[in-house]
């Protein structure tokens, strides 16, 4: 349960860090890969093995961590244009109701426990999901055109955090863990200086120093959210229908008190019920262990 603690601290500070990004006019893209850069070396040091590059690309999960690596970087920057199509409700609600598509593929694929308790806490968490994003009354606004956005927002967050399920019980061993989550971060980053660098020859790009700062912020909390995700799905006693549902909401739910406190923000009435909903369903489906 510790694990989980953490990595819902940890990527709440993820969002906070993003945030702040916006009051210090910080380039995102800059930051966010000098953050895969400093995540994987973050890896590199967390782990205590001597590192042998030929026996960590016969690792079951390598090639998997390449395909990862790629999609993280991808979903960023799906993220990113669905935040400027459709505006940041719909990329929240997008990537938060994702967690479905992890919860269906271990409830198919290993038989997890299912009852009416747990699947009324699931419905209602994706409830407070959409409920708690919303900034306005009017809710979320989709044009048709800009539609395959947020969709593909949906499933590409889906298939992370499906995979690292899947990598994290047939393939990584206990002590692979930070090796692996270094090779996911290492080859997003590698595609992302590719991008810096194709920005750089077009003269489209100026390195600045807070963004590189900014990054190395950003950078620690995103490897620990994975790595403590990782570590809670190893937990023998939640399934990861349970860690899911609980890591979702309950990193919304920090999120949204700390842009209360922090950046003193302004809850509509749906916010307020979403929070309700989202405290119930935790509860509902961690007594459904």
């Amino acid at each position: 349960m510790i694990y989980l603690i953490l990595s819902v601290f940890a990527s709440s500070l993820i969002f906070i860090i993003f945030k702040l990004f916006a009051k210090y006019d910080i380039d995102t893209l800059q930051a966010i890969i000098i953050n895969y850069i400093v995540a994987s070396i973050s890896g590199i040091i967390a782990y205590t093995e001597p590192i042998d590059l030929t026996i960590v690309s016969r690792q079951g999960w390598f090639y998997g961590a390449i395909i990862l690596g790629i999609v993280f970087i991808a979903v960023f920057n799906l993220m990113a244009i669905t935040t400027q199509r459709n505006g940041l409700s719909v990329a929240a609600v997008a990537t938060k109701m994702s967690l479905a598509i992890p919860i269906i593929f271990g409830i198919i694929a290993y038989n997890e426990s299912i009852g009416l308790l747990k699947i009324t806490g699931i419905l209602i968490a994706l409830i407070a999901v959409y409920l708690t994003s919303m900034k306005t009354a009017e809710g979320v606004s989709i044009t048709k055109e800009n539609l395959i956005f947020p969709l593909l927002v949906f499933i590409g967050s889906g298939i992370i955090d499906t995979s690292l399920k899947y990598f994290e019980t047939h393939h990584v061993a206990q002590n692979d863990v930070p090796i692996f989550s270094a090779t996911i971060f290492g080859f997003a980053a590698i595609i992302g200086v590719f991008i810096l660098s194709y920005k750089r020859t077009t003269g489209t790009l100026k390195i600045s120093l807070k963004n590189s700062i900014a990054g190395i912020g950003l950078g620690i909390p995103n490897y620990f959210s994975i790595y403590f995700l990782i570590k809670a799905l190893r937990y023998e006693n939640m399934d990861s229908s349970t860690v899911f549902t609980i890591n979702n909401v309950a990193i919304l739910l920090v999120s949204t008190v700390a842009g209360i406190l922090f950046f003193k923000e302004r809850l509509i009435l749906k916010n307020w019920i979403g929070i309700v909903l989202a405290i119930l369903s935790i509860i509902m489906v961690a007594f459904s262990i």
